[in-house]
């Protein structure tokens, strides 16, 4: 009876090749933030790493072919007033990408075609809903313009990009800090990890549970959860014993997982990068010098190791390049950006073939940057499925069109004359827009007795004195300054506080 000792891959042979410094991004000053993030993103046209600011928080965004020395004067995305915490890139816009900060505050940038010139510190649009720290930011894989966020404040929003506005929120399911985020292949479910060793499967649109496992892993470090493209959930964590554990699941029967693989006793944080064309998970441990990769498949163990990529130096984070931005003619099935700490070092995966001619099995059909659907309809609770591309003869980027937000303006209902005229009574009923600031402030000048009298009035909302609401009432121009937005009042020194005094 013939017996197979050796289990037949065409990965099993698969290794990794550092490229040479030239190849590399120099004099970087990747971030020191304690925050267990990948702090890279990487698409076919750039390279976004997180860096050390002062004063806030910032990201380098540079195109790929910009290797070498970078200039410590090179201009960065410097919008957020606290550390950046997590980015992710657009999957439908390559120039579109998404920063969470301990702000609180979720951006969105677009970046220009050639890279940045001069610093970015003006978002496309600013998400604000969350109350404590953004840690974990994903964009949806299949619909136009929906995000993912996750804060401490155990809560995840799904905003609609186009709009800026905050359309789903789930609340009152994560009882401690979510460690990860993820979407399924068309975006229907996301899987969660939390803080209390749950992993939970959610119906984000009917905000429900629809499958969960509390102690998946039994240790106390942070755990990682992805979906696969079959549907199944894998996840990374820590045993009891403190080892690093590897785990596969069934999101309709959670009781029991279908494989549980225990690797070491490092204390880095495993995260998973996944290839769904091939079914090769990535592992890459937060200090760690090296990069596992094992192959999901049907029959047991279901999880099979293929073989460990290990280098010199520890890895501060990593960034992973979509299949189509790889390079097919070299038979290149991954491609990862290693941080070290002062350095961005590009690392090939390839599997050795002795034929030029395009390898069909390496690349099935992958999802390209068209989007299946428009956010209303995914709202609406429609699904599509990615819409695949062929890598026969490369990947061609598109143009992509600019990212436009459309939102609602809160002062559309502008003051008439008739409103100016009504009385005090009438005038304190009106209602307040509930997403105006807390403070506005106001412009005033008319005429007292002819006298000219212009000055700056602040106010706070549910308070004002009755002769400044006289002397709104008699004033002619009453204009609302934009230069107010952010706060309470900032306009230079002026007779206001005497006034108010």
């Amino acid at each position: 009876m013939f017996r197979r000792v050796v289990r037949a891959s065409k990965f099993r042979h698969v290794f990794g090749q550092a490229l040479k410094n030239d190849q590399c991004y120099d004099d970087i000053r990747v971030s020191r933030v304690t925050w267990d993030s990948s702090f890279c993103a990487v698409n076919p046209k750039f390279v976004a790493i997180i860096i050390e600011a002062s004063g806030g928080g910032a990201f380098l965004v540079l195109p790929l072919n910009k290797s070498g020395r970078i200039d410590k004067a090179y201009p960065t995305v410097c919008g957020h007033t606290g550390p950046v915490l997590d980015i992710d890139w657009c999957p439908h816009n390559d120039q579109v990408i998404a920063s969470g900060s301990e702000d609180c505050t979720v951006m969105v940038w677009q970046i220009p075609e050639n890279g940045l010139v001069t610093g970015l510190s003006e978002p496309v649009v600013a998400l604000e809903g969350h109350s404590k720290r953004v840690g974990i930011i994903t964009w949806h894989p299949t619909a136009r313009n929906v995000l993912l966020s996750a804060g401490c404040d155990n809560l995840i929003i799904i905003w609609n990009v186009g709009t800026g506005e905050a359309m789903i929120q789930l609340e009152d399911m994560h009882p401690d800090v979510i460690f990860s985020a993820c979407w399924n292949r068309n975006g229907s479910l996301i899987c969660t990890a939390c803080k209390d060793k749950t992993i939970r499967v959610i119906d984000p649109r009917k905000e429900e549970i629809v499958g969960e496992k509390e102690k998946a892993h039994e240790g106390a470090r942070p755990m990682r959860a992805i979906f696969l493209s079959d549907g199944n959930v894998f996840t990374t964590g820590f045993s009891r014993m403190s080892e690093r554990q590897l785990a596969l699941w069934n999101p309709q029967a959670m009781d029991e997982a279908i494989s549980v693989h225990e690797m070491d006793t490092s204390n880095g944080v495993l995260l998973p990068f996944y290839d769904p064309d091939t079914n090769v998970v990535y592992l890459c441990g937060k200090g760690d010098s090296s990069i596992r990769y094992f192959e999901i498949t049907d029959e047991a163990p279901f999880v099979h190791y293929l073989s460990t990529f290990t280098t010199k130096e520890p890895q501060r984070g990593m960034g992973y390049m979509p299949k189509r931005g790889l390079d097919v003619n070299k038979c290149e099935i991954a491609r990862f950006y290693k941080l070290h700490e002062r350095k961005c070092e590009p690392i090939i995966m390839t599997v050795p073939r002795k034929s030029d001619l395009f390898q069909d099995d390496l690349y099935p059909d992958t999802a390209g940057p068209d989007c299946a659907i428009e956010a209303e309809d995914w709202f609406e609770g429609k699904n599509g499925e990615p819409i695949l591309i062929s890598l026969k003869n490369g990947y061609v980027p598109g143009k992509n069109r600019d990212l436009k937000v459309v939102k609602k303006n809160i002062l559309d209902n502008k003051l008439s004359k008739n409103t100016e005229k009504r009385g005090p009574a009438n005038k304190s009923a009106s209602p307040t827009p509930s997403r105006v600031r807390t403070s506005v402030c106001l412009s005033v000048s008319g005429a007292l007795e002819h006298e000219e009298f212009v000055g700056w009035v602040c106010f706070r909302r549910g308070w004002l004195p009755d002769f400044i609401r006289w002397l709104l009432e008699v004033s002619t121009p009453l204009a609302l300054s934009d230069s107010m937005r952010g706060g309470c009042c900032s306009c230079p020194t002026s007779p206001t506080t005497q006034l108010l005094a």
